[in-house]
């Protein structure tokens, strides 16, 4: 077959092994994760600079994530029950896909999340030290989306260690911010949905980690 992805090893493994997944789910797998990596940036901008009606297509454009997540999980579930001459490294290579499509699609589902509380007005309220803070997370939850597509999609197991780093510092913008709701700067319902939104983007980082993670073969994040 031919070669999706270059799923990494284990550190005591001296060279990643190329697992073979057909052509034909490759297309899809690099699309999943452009449209995601789009959404995030989108949503963050459209929140930032007020723009309603980019939030909103960013929120109609997660069906397209969806429906590209589930088709590739179809396809993956078809050829393990059809196809009976699988070898154990296909096999393997297929349910680590079936493992890390959900992640894909969970920060699609946190950017889209982000988008609707833009296409509702939220940045116009939020405070200045926030809205910094928040501009920051959205740059930061870029950086790391990119940096998981380069472990899944372009088999750089070395930048798992890259991926760690990031989400650290998406975990400590997230109590910084924190810190600044309980500052009283904002109504009591623009903290609550400002603290929702900080979550998404730490949960993002969180997702980031799950995934290069289950590609070097180690455990998922905490």
């Amino acid at each position: 077959m031919a070669k999706l992805f270059r799923f990494a090893q284990p550190a005591s493994t001296p060279a990643p092994r190329a697992v073979p997944v057909s052509d034909d789910l490759r297309p899809d797998v690099v699309r999943a994760f452009a449209l995601v990596g789009e959404a995030m940036a989108g949503a963050t901008h459209a929140l930032l600079a007020n723009d309603r009606e980019l939030a909103k297509r960013v929120v109609e454009a997660d069906v397209a994530i969806d429906d590209l997540v589930d088709g590739l999980v179809a396809t993956a579930e078809a050829r393990l029950v059809g196809s009976p001459d699988l070898s154990s490294d296909d096999r393997q290579d297929l349910l680590v896909l079936l493992r890390i499509l959900p992640e894909i699609e969970r920060n699609g589902d946190l950017a889209e999340h982000i988008a609707r509380r833009a296409a509702r007005g939220l940045g116009n309220e939020m405070s200045p030290r926030s809205r910094g803070l928040i501009e920051r997370m959205g740059e930061v939850a870029t950086t790391i989306w990119r940096e998981a597509t380069d472990v899944i999609v372009d088999g750089k197991p070395e930048a798992v260690g890259v991926i760690e780093d990031i989400d650290d510092e998406l975990d400590d913008l997230h109590v910084s911010l924190t810190a600044e709701l309980t500052s009283g700067s904002m109504s009591v319902p623009v903290a609550v949905e400002v603290a929702l939104m900080a979550r998404f983007y730490e949960r993002f980082g969180d997702h980031c980690v799950n995934l290069a993670r289950r590609q070097v073969g180690r455990d998922g994040a905490d």
